[in-house]
């Protein structure tokens, strides 16, 4: 009684902190957007640089300030390090991910204003990805704070007093009839052919993991070319993390919905509040007719971080549904450039699937308003969202 009595009181305290940061961030970003747009207004040094897509309307967005990511990365973090517990390895990784990711998309948009509109190459970005990936699955895996729900006892005399067994337990959002409340071990898949590979199930995790992060950050970064769409998706997911953080840091929550529960997970959730508050304060300036853009700091930093946070809230399996915008944007582009090369190939003339890829650009073409595509997009976003949700608790 006296440990749920604590236990509530400390999920308490972390919520009401995470309050705080949310109204914080969103107070710092908004100020800091107003005065972006009000020095470039006066000085135009930072303006985007618009591509000519013979798009409608494309031409009005020429000059409006760009890395607005920058205030969105630095308003998250504020509030984090001040109301977090920087030594938890899950902050941390949430952290560097957020300055790592936030470093790339700086480097790319200072090459389109300055130097090429192309920026950094797509082979610069996945190789940044596949790195950071590569960061996320071993520390997930072999990192020995990062506790899992089974666990079994070594000898007293080793270092460790507990050793992880083998694999590694996600969630997978269906077949609950066969995978007791939906958890699902890596090591599965290897033992399958040999039990004794069990033990090399990070073979499979952390191709997965680089998988994601490479995919979902370059969806987010293809889908950000409607105002206010990417940052209107992300503050639904983000939302809905916040909320599966909440569920699966606390003992109770987590039996009574069927979650994995995660050890030491509640201190994210200021992390998720904090970025949540700097999205919407974004949003308000992005919105149609776009007053500010996040340029790719932002957006780049936005896949990954939302990635890493499923990796950590052991969700990484429901991104395909999730996410499901990012990731059509993402094969949009991937089926248009393979079968305009195939059909070049072939018939001597390259044709394409759709009138524009990414996708949002394709309605463009076919004449609807960005309003009309980003108010669609968010309705399909929210029933993406409570579509997971009652995936993984039914």
């Amino acid at each position: 009684m006296i440990y749920f009595f604590n236990k509530y009181l400390i999920i308490n305290s972390v919520f009401y902190k995470a309050i705080i940061a949310f109204f914080l961030s969103f107070c710092i970003a908004f100020i800091l957007y107003q005065k972006i747009i009000c020095w470039n207004q006066k000085n135009s040094m930072i303006g985007e640089k618009i591509r000519d897509l013979g798009l409608f309307g494309q031409k009005e967005k020429e000059g409006t300030p760009t890395m607005g990511g920058i205030v969105m990365i630095f308003s998250t973090l504020i509030p984090t390090i001040l109301f977090s517990t920087l030594n938890n390895v899950y902050v941390l990784m949430l952290i560097m991910t957020t300055l790592y990711m936030g470093c790339i998309g700086l480097i790319d948009d200072y090459i389109k204003i300055k130097h090429n509109k192309k920026g950094l190459s797509i082979m610069g970005k996945i190789f940044s990805q596949i790195l950071l990936g590569i960061f996320i699955g071993i520390t997930m895996y072999f990192n020995t704070n990062i506790s899992i729900p089974k666990q079994k006892i070594e000898s007293k005399d080793s270092h460790f007093f507990k050793k992880k067994e083998y694999g590694f337990n996600t969630t997978i959002p269906i077949f609950s009839s066969i995978y007791h409340n939906h958890e699902f071990n890596y090591a599965y898949l290897l033992s399958w052919y040999n039990k004794k590979w069990k033990k090399y199930a990070w073979i499979v995790y952390i191709p997965v993991v680089i998988g994601i992060i490479t995919f979902l950050s370059n969806g987010a970064n293809l889908t950000d070319g409607i105002d206010g769409l990417t940052a209107g998706i992300s503050s639904i997911i983000f939302a809905l993390f916040s909320l599966l953080s909440i569920i699966s840091s606390n003992k109770i929550y987590s039996l009574y919905f069927h979650f994995i529960y995660i050890p030491h997970l509640e201190e994210i959730i200021i992390f998720s509040f904090s970025f949540l508050g700097s999205l919407i304060s974004f949003l308000w300036y992005n919105t149609y007719p776009a007053q500010i853009f996040m340029g790719d700091t932002g957006s780049l930093t936005i896949g990954g971080v939302i990635a890493t946070l499923a990796i950590i809230n052991r969700k990484e399996l429901i991104l395909p549904v999730l996410c499901g915008i990012f990731f059509i944007e993402n094969i949009s582009v991937i089926m248009q450039v393979l079968y305009f090369r195939y059909s070049k190939k072939k018939y001597g003339i390259g044709k394409r699937v759709f009138l524009m890829a990414p996708l949002h650009h394709h309605f463009q073409k076919l004449g609807y308003h960005e309003n009309k595509i980003f108010n669609r997009f968010i309705i399909i976003q929210m029933m993406l969202s409570m579509l997971v949700f009652l995936l993984l608790i039914i």
